[in-house]
């Protein structure tokens, strides 16, 4: 039996497909990479936003062509989108032989057991509110030299227009030791990077533990032999501690990276959305952060087009762009999502205003973006190798202010013989729009 699988969305769900994928492994089914050779097909789907809810949708209907055309004897949905529209799916798409909710991925190999037996709309549910599941065998699809690792599930902030706690239920985090259990045995297999996620970090351990517990988990992992970097994604800036900076800061393995989705800067807006914070805040927190971090690299995420947002608060945003100068960013267009409360508020904005003012602030983005890559030439940055440039000396790398898939790279010049997850240091010799090229010194990192 061999199995062709598909992994939508975030970095969060990537970790229950590789969860799924170990525990496939671990009974004795193969893996391919193509789909027309597959005798099962499993799909992890997102829809968190429109986009994300169109490309799942069109992956099922693609893949379920192959139940007819195809070697396919079951087509497997799983996640966001197989909680959301669980009997929609089998109504509609009629191929599908089973489906999982978010909490329900440890039960992957007896859901595939039971539809080869031939049983028909096999379907798994779990109360999303359940206790994260259990350590399970993970097979890595990120090259084996960086791993994500899930801290926490669900959420309680409520913001208006996510679909997210619905679909993932409350937050709830997982035990510290099952963490560095974990982490332990990724660094075994050769995991050099660890990057922290959640659909919030910051408030990591507060329901088990009665406090933040963020840094003393940062603190424990650092511990760990074989692991170089440590990453922190998802940060509510309302919720970064003090104690939280300084281990940043004092943890030679913490990465001075720091991921904080402010969303908008219009205190009108943030208002509506129903984040805790307010633009003075926001400057107050990003300037202490540089502050006592003067080499950090933020990164944020916002939203254009939220119901009732004037050309007054697009303006607001786009200066404080401007001012804050964050190393890296990302814009989307806001996207009605059924069953949150801003799907019902009055004021929607036209999809072409919405477009046109995300893009309006990827371009000063970019000009900000230029400028800060512009500053690096002439630094000395450890950086982790990626892989080699097809037919050149050369390879591509990430240094500390890059998180694999939406940061930049660095293309370092060398006649050195490099592997995927060697760390090597490099001087910066030139800039080209988001990216950095250099070449490999021995000087020690600045």
């Amino acid at each position: 039996m061999k199995i062709f699988c598909v992994s939508l969305g975030c970095d969060k769900n990537l970790v229950d497909t590789e969860r799924m994928l170990g525990l496939l492994n671990r009974d004795g089914y193969e893996f391919t990479d193509d789909e027309t050779m597959a005798d099962v097909i499993l799909i992890n789907t997102c829809c968190f936003i429109g986009d994300a809810k169109e490309e799942s949708i069109n992956t099922i209907l693609e893949m379920a062509q192959l139940k007819t055309t195809g070697n396919v004897k079951a087509l497997i949905v799983a996640g966001c989108l197989a909680e959301r529209y669980r009997q929609e799916i089998f109504t509609e798409i009629p191929e599908v032989d089973a489906i999982l909710g978010t909490a329900s991925w440890d039960a992957i190999s007896d859901v595939l057991k039971q539809v080869l037996a031939g049983k028909e709309k096999e379907e798994r549910f779990k109360d999303r509110d359940t206790s994260p599941a259990a350590l399970a065998p993970r097979m890595l699809t990120t090259g084996g030299h960086y791993a994500f690792l899930k801290i926490a599930e669900g959420c309680d902030k409520h913001c208006t227009y996510c679909i997210i706690p619905s679909l993932r239920g409350a937050f709830r985090s997982v035990p510290m030791e099952q963490l560095l259990k974990e982490a332990e045995t990724l660094a075994g297999q050769g995991v050099k990077e660890l990057i922290l996620v959640a659909q919030e970090t910051t408030v990591y351990g507060v329901d088990l533990y009665g406090e933040k517990s963020l840094p003393r988990l940062l603190r424990e992992l650092c511990r760990i032999p074989g692991i170089r970097w440590i990453r922190i994604q998802y940060c509510y800036p309302e919720e970064i501690t003090q104690e939280l900076i300084d281990t940043i800061r004092t943890e030679e393995k913490v990465c001075h990276y720091l991921d904080i989705p402010i969303q908008h800067a219009s205190d009108d807006v943030l208002r509506r959305m129903g984040r805790k914070t307010n633009r003075r805040q926001l400057k107050g927190r990003i300037a202490d952060l540089r502050r006592q971090i003067p080499d950090i690299a933020l990164r944020t995420t916002l939203i254009s087009g939220f119901p009732g947002e004037t050309q007054e608060d697009h303006e607001i945003l786009m200066e404080f762009v401007d001012q804050m100068e964050f190393e890296r960013l990302g814009v989307f267009a806001y996207s009605q999502e059924e069953d949150t409360p801003a799907a019902d508020f009055p004021d929607q904005i036209e999809e072409e205003i919405k477009e046109q003012r995300r893009d309006q602030i990827m371009e000063l983005q970019q000009e900000i973006a230029f400028e800060k890559s512009g500053s690096m030439v002439g630094k000395v940055l450890d950086v982790m190798i990626e892989g080699k440039v097809v037919d050149e000396n050369a390879y591509v790398g990430r240094t500390y202010m890059d998180a694999p898939g939406v940061d930049g790279l660095i293309f370092v010049n060398t006649q050195a013989q490099l592997m995927s997850g060697d760390f090597i240091r490099a001087r910066v010799t030139g800039a080209a729009e988001y990216d950095l090229i250099g070449e490999m010194c021995d000087e020690p990192a600045q």
